[in-house]
C-alpha cells in the first residue's frame, strides 16, 4: 500500500469519526430526538457507568479549537480554546500525547467524565495557517451579527452547529498540502526567495591557495571566521527591510553577533573558492566581488543552483565541511547560531507581525498577543524536527518570551 493510500485510509477513518460524534450531538425533529438519549433508554442498562457518563458528556459537546501545551507523552496536556478565549485546562490523554508538539493545534471535543477532562475520539490536527483560517471565520461569523450582538452570542451554542466548519477547514487544508499546494515560501533579507546557489571558481595553474587568501582577506567585505573560510557581510549599513509576497512567505535571515547581515560564504578548498549563497541576485553579485578581487588567479565560474525542496532532499552531501563533534558540543554550537539568529530577529520586520519587529509590536497589548503567537509558531516549527535528540527541537525559547516581557502569555 502506498504512503497516499496508507494516509487516505486514516484521514477518512478520522474525518468519519468526527461526522459520527457530530450526529450524536444532534437533536432531529420534530420531536428533539437524540441517539444517545434513545440507546441509553433502551440499553443503557447494559454498559458500565464510566460508558454511560462519557456518552452523556459527548452528547452535550462542542467541537472546538485547541491550543495545547506542557504535554507529558502518554499522560496529560493543557488544552486552550482558542474560540472562547478561555484558560487551558488539564486534559488526561495518553495517545494524543505522544505525538502532539508544544503549541499544536487541534480541533476535538473535551468532555468531562468524573471530574476529569478527557478528549473524544475525533480530533484534527490542524497547521498554523489553517487554525487562523479558522479563527478568522468565526471572527467573520461574529462581525456580521454586528457589534451590539456580540456579547449576547451563546458560544456553545455557535460552536454546536460548526462542525462541518472544522472538518471543511482542515479537509480543504490538508488536500492542498498532500497535493503539493500552499507550500511556504522563504525569502532572504534582501526580499529574493531562496534559492541556493554553490558558485566555484577553479584556481588557475600555477596559482597557490596563499596567494588566493591573501587577496581574499583584502576584501573589506568579507570576515575571516576561521582556516579559509569567510563570511560575506553587508556592510553597506543602508539595507532596507526585506518585503515578502504574500501571506504564505517566511523571512530567513543570518547576522553576526554585531547585527551585520550575512550574505553567504567563501572557502577555499583544495583547487576551487567557493561561494554560497541563498538566491541567484547574491550569486551574481558574489562573482563579480570575487572576480574583481582573485583577477587571473582563478577561471569561469561554475554555478550549482538548488531550491529549497531539492536541498531538503539531497540531505547533507560529501562535499561540504563535516563536523565530528561530541553530541553536546554539537548542541551548543546549534543553540548559539540560534540564539544570534533570534536575538537579530527581534529587532527584525516580521511578516506575521504586519512588518513591525517583536520589540515595537509589543508597545501595546494587542501587539503583545500578536507577537506570542508568533514565538509559538517558533517554538512549534522548532520542536517538530525528526528526533527528540535534534539540537533545534531542544532549543529553549523561553529568553525571548522574558526579553520582550511577555512570559505572562506564554500559556
Amino acid at each position: 500500500m502506498t504512503n497516499w493510500m496508507r494516509s487516505s485510509a486514516q484521514w477518512a477513518g478520522t474525518l468519519w469519526g468526527c461526522a459520527f460524534e457530530d450526529l450524536l450531538t444532534h437533536s432531529f425533529e420534530p420531536d428533539g430526538t437524540n441517539l444517545v438519549e434513545v440507546y441509553l433508554k433502551r440499553r443503557g442498562w447494559n454498559e458500565k457507568a464510566q460508558n454511560k457518563a462519557y456518552m452523556k458528556a459527548l452528547r452535550h459537546s462542542v467541537m472546538s479549537l485547541y491550543e495545547v501545551s506542557e504535554i507529558i507523552p502518554g499522560q496529560s496536556m493543557f488544552a486552550r480554546d482558542m474560540v472562547r478565549d478561555a484558560e487551558p485546562i488539564l486534559v488526561t490523554e495518553r495517545s494524543a500525547t505522544r505525538s502532539l508538539k508544544q503549541w499544536d493545534r487541534i480541533g476535538a471535543r473535551i468532555v468531562t467524565v468524573n471530574g476529569r477532562n478527557i478528549l473524544a475520539g475525533g480530533l484534527l490536527a490542524f497547521t498554523h495557517d489553517a487554525a487562523e483560517g479558522l479563527l478568522n471565520g468565526f471572527a467573520a461569523i461574529l462581525a456580521e451579527e454586528g457589534a451590539e450582538a456580540i456579547d449576547l452570542i451563546d458560544s456553545d451554542l455557535l460552536l454546536a452547529g460548526s462542525a462541518p466548519l472544522f472538518t471543511n477547514a482542515w479537509l480543504f487544508d490538508t488536500l492542498g498540502k498532500a497535493l503539493g499546494h500552499a507550500q511556504p515560501l522563504l525569502h532572504n533579507s534582501d526580499g529574493d526567495e531562496v534559492i541556493f546557489h554553490t558558485v566555484r571558481l577553479p584556481l588557475a595553474k600555477g596559482t597557490a591557495q596563499a596567494q588566493v587568501v591573501e587577496r581574499l582577506d583584502g576584501i573589506a567585505a568579507l570576515r575571516r571566521a576561521h582556516g579559509k573560510f569567510w563570511n560575506w557581510l553587508d556592510l553597506s549599513g543602508d539595507s532596507k527591510p526585506a518585503k515578502t509576497n504574500g501571506e504564505n512567505a517566511l523571512l530567513w535571515n543570518v547576522t553576526m553577533d554585531d547585527g551585520a547581515p550575512v550574505l553567504g560564504n567563501v572557502e577555499v578548498k583544495g583547487r576551487f573558492v567557493t561561494l554560497s549563497v541563498s538566491s541567484a541576485a547574491r550569486a551574481e553579485r558574489g562573482k563579480a566581488l570575487l572576480g574583481e578581487a582573485l583577477g587571473k588567479l582563478a577561471g569561469p565560474a561554475l554555478t550549482e543552483i538548488k531550491t529549497l525542496d531539492q536541498a531538503r532532499s539531497a540531505g547533507t552531501g560529501d562535499d561540504g565541511p563535516t563536523l565530528d563533534l561530541p553530541p553536546d558540543q554539537h548542541e551548543r554550537i546549534i543553540h548559539d547560531f540560534m540564539d544570534r539568529q533570534y536575538h537579530g530577529a527581534l529587532d527584525e520586520p516580521v511578516g506575521m507581525l504586519d512588518g513591525q519587529t517583536p520589540r515595537a509590536a509589543c508597545a501595546n497589548e494587542a501587539g503583545q498577543h500578536r507577537v506570542a503567537n508568533w514565538l509559538k509558531y517558533l517554538e512549534n516549527g522548532s520542536s517538530k524536527h525528526e528526533t527528540a535528540n535534534d539540537p533545534i527541537a531542544s532549543y529553549d525559547f523561553g529568553w525571548m518570551w522574558r526579553e520582550l516581557g511577555i512570559e505572562h502569555l506564554r500559556r
